[in-house]
């Protein structure tokens, strides 16, 4: 399905949404893949920014890959949770567009599925300041892949479920899971800014993951966070009626696939 675009409101609502449920995103988001990072810093860099870092999934990628690591988050609550969970990081306030870091002071800025929650000139802007020339931008987007595997089916689901037992719930969850609102993976750089055009990679896996594991991960959404409670909840009862119908439920486990969209853009000297 095409994106549709986000009223200003509706995208300030939802990319400060994350907050209330900090310790289940901690929970259920698995992060990028650790060969999408390799690929983004093929060598080891003096200090990388993670930017939009959330609780910290790409930090603790990073801390290995970096002699120092400045995890930006706006949101108070993830970022305590960053804090307390991933040593050895310095957890900072701040948002793409305003970088709490001298000029010319890291090495590399990676975000982790948080570029489309920035507005975008203004960030690049601010990454090619604190950037070193030659330093690397980076942007990946990781998380169920909509083309394989159980997102694949979504557009099944409202035949199934929209006048079943499930109701109205089965609706909802078609529309939590064929989200319109899916960002573009995509990273843009306009004309006139000091970065080289941006190269792209692709890659796939696949987690087991439980039925409790699954729900978890389905309420870490946006989309899904700023549901009214009871079109929540129904749609986790559609989520786990469709599960059982697979033979998912307690400790059996079924393959999520995933992606990884990765970009790496050079700055200008």
């Amino acid at each position: 399905m095409a994106e549709l675009p986000l009223t200003p409101e509706e995208k300030a609502a939802r990319a400060s949404s994350f907050g209330g449920v900090a310790s289940e995103y901690e929970r259920y988001r698995p992060g990028p893949a650790p060969a999408a990072v390799d690929w983004v810093l093929s060598s080891r860099v003096g200090t990388a920014v993670d930017l939009g870092a959330g609780t910290g999934a790409l930090s603790r990628l990073l801390v290995d890959r970096a002699a120092r690591v400045v995890a930006v988050e706006p949101d108070d609550r993830m970022r305590a949770m960053l804090a307390a969970s991933v040593p050895g990081v310095e957890a900072r306030a701040g948002r793409g567009e305003a970088i709490p870091l001298p000029d010319a002071s890291a090495d590399a800025v990676v975000a982790s599925t948080s570029w489309h929650w920035m507005d975008t000139v203004p960030t690049l802007r601010e990454v090619g300041r604190v950037l070193v020339p030659g330093g690397i931008l980076g942007a990946l987007w990781s998380g169920p892949d909509p083309e394989r595997g159980m997102l694949a089916e979504a557009g099944a689901i409202p035949a199934r479920h929209r006048d079943g037992p499930a109701g109205p719930g089965g609706a909802a969850l078609a529309r939590a899971l064929d989200n319109p609102h899916r960002p573009a993976q995509v990273l843009e750089i306009a004309a006139g800014l000091p970065f080289d055009a941006p190269e792209h990679t692709v890659m796939r896996w696949d987690v087991a993951m439980t039925a409790d594991q699954l729900i978890g991960l389905l309420g870490t959404f946006s989309w899904v966070i700023t549901m009214d409670e009871p079109t929540r909840s129904g749609m986790f009862d559609a989520a786990r009626a469709m599960l059982r119908a697979k033979g998912v439920e307690g400790e059996a486990t079924v393959d999520m696939a995933y992606r990884s969209d990765a970009w790496r853009a050079r700055r200008r000297g």
